[in-house]
C-alpha cells in the first residue's frame, strides 16, 4: 500500500469515528428535546387549567439571556443559540395555544 493510500485510509478511519460522534450527540439532542417537551406539555396543560396566557415573553426574555451568556461560556456562537432557543420556544407556544384551545 502507498504512503498515500494508508494516509487516506487513515482519513477515513478518523472522519468515520469523528462521525460516530457526531451521530452520538444527535441521538442525546433527540432525546433531551423529547423531555424538554414533555415538560413543556405539563406546564401548556397547567397555563391552560388556571387561563394563563400561552407565551411568556419576560421569561423568554430571560432564557434568550442566560442561553446567549451559556453560549458564550462554551464557546458557541451565541446567536445560534438564540436561533435554536426562538424556534423550541415558537413551537412550545404553538402547542400551548393547542392545549388551550386557541388554534390547531
Amino acid at each position: 500500500m502507498s504512503d498515500t493510500a494508508a494516509a487516506s485510509d487513515d482519513a477515513l478511519r478518523k472522519l468515520e469515528a469523528i462521525r460516530q460522534s457526531i451521530d452520538n450527540i444527535d441521538a442525546a439532542l433527540i432525546h433531551l428535546l423529547a423531555e424538554r417537551f414533555k415538560f413543556t406539555q405539563g406546564v401548556g396543560e397547567l397555563k391552560a387549567a388556571n387561563g394563563l396566557p400561552p407565551a411568556d415573553l419576560e421569561r423568554e426574555t430571560r432564557q434568550i439571556k442566560r442561553l446567549r451568556a451559556l453560549a458564550e461560556e462554551s464557546h458557541l456562537d451565541p446567536d445560534l443559540a438564540e436561533k435554536f432557543l426562538n424556534f423550541i420556544v415558537a413551537e412550545v407556544i404553538h402547542h400551548h395555544r393547542r392545549i388551550a384551545g386557541e388554534g390547531e
